[in-house]
């Protein structure tokens, strides 16, 4: 008898720790802003595919219902132009395929005018990287910040002639008044070095160039899906622990959490990116979502997802109302 009534205490025990989460769960309020959206135009499609089960492009109309679903009002949407400048690939006519897809997009969310912002996408390390900066820049509709992959585009911090581009194009944005939103984490297939060392080559060397415009660390200085990658944990730690600190070059910076809480995230990954969130602050972390393709989770199920980390529900409801500077402008 003792031991069945050890055994409902456990029970009891754990029921009574997990109401709060479920609650709050079920009491999370929608999103404002999805910081992290992407569409995918025909002619991007046939050079770099989509997961099985994709649709055969990915346009306005489709990421609007997603939103819909998810309660969701507005949404960036980050042009995916930089592939064309993967080194990976060997593309005709490079530049005017980049000023393509970044158009294309423009026109797209335009469809959709106070709820879709299109922000201009490039590899910093092209030759025509700061004419494009210049050119979306110059073009009120786009909006004021544009999407760097640092993956995709093989940027290395730790090379001197990628740093000189790197400085060229960070300090051009800062005076055209184009914010930054950046996918720092270093090529995976390329196994590129990637960790704390390169969060402070980033924080002492780029961030002083940008103390104008907000720079936005894509996926919590990582990548997605999930929150179990060793050296963006150390990255973000830097981050983090310089925004704990106040250090002034951390003034603009935020964070989205895009697709870093899958469905299935395990409990100690769970408790390290909310430590993480916490100790950058959650006054500057943006909920984004990533791309709806594949094996992704669409807005609905993502939302549903990040709200079931261990956050109370008033850091929850901050980072629902988060709004990036450059999504307040409309």
């Amino acid at each position: 008898m003792r031991r069945c009534l050890t055994q409902w205490t456990i029970l009891a025990a754990l029921a009574a720790s997990m109401a709060p989460v479920l609650a709050q769960a079920a009491n999370a309020p929608a999103p404002l802003a999805d910081h992290h959206q992407h569409l995918f135009s025909p002619a991007i499609v046939a050079v770099v595919g989509l997961p099985p089960g994709s649709p055969s492009y990915l346009g306005a109309a489709d990421i609007v219902g997603l939103l819909d679903q998810a309660g969701t009002r507005r949404a960036a949407v980050l042009s995916v132009a930089y592939m064309y400048g993967s080194p990976k690939r060997k593309i005709e006519n490079e530049y005017d395929k980049v000023k393509a897809e970044n158009d294309w997009t423009l026109s797209e969310t335009e469809k959709f005018p106070g709820r879709l912002k299109a922000m201009c996408g490039v590899n910093p390390l092209k030759d025509y990287a700061l004419a494009e900066l210049a050119r979306c820049a110059g073009e009120a509709r786009f909006g004021r910040a544009i999407k760097l992959h640092f993956g995709n585009s093989d940027v290395e911090v730790d090379k001197p002639e990628h740093m000189a581009k790197l400085k060229q194009f960070f300090s051009a944005a800062n005076g055209h008044g184009m914010g930054l939103i950046v996918h720092m984490r270093a090529s995976i297939s390329l196994k590129r070095p990637y960790g704390a060392d390169q969060a402070r080559v980033f924080l002492e060397q780029l961030m002083p160039l940008v103390p104008d415009v907000p720079v936005q660390l894509a996926h919590m200085a990582g990548t997605g899906p999930g929150y179990d990658d060793p050296p963006s944990d150390a990255a973000m730690a830097v981050m983090a622990d310089a925004a704990a600190a106040r250090d002034p070059r951390t003034r603009n910076l935020w964070f989205d959490v895009a697709s870093v809480a899958d469905a299935e995230i395990a409990p100690a990954h769970a408790a390290k990116l909310v430590e993480r969130i916490r100790r950058a602050g959650v006054g500057r972390i943006l909920y984004g979502t990533d791309a709806a393709v594949g094996t992704n989770l669409r807005p609905r199920q993502s939302w549903e997802a990040f709200s079931k980390l261990p956050l109370t529900p008033a850091e929850l409801r901050t980072i629902a109302t988060n709004v990036a500077p450059y999504l307040r402008q409309d």
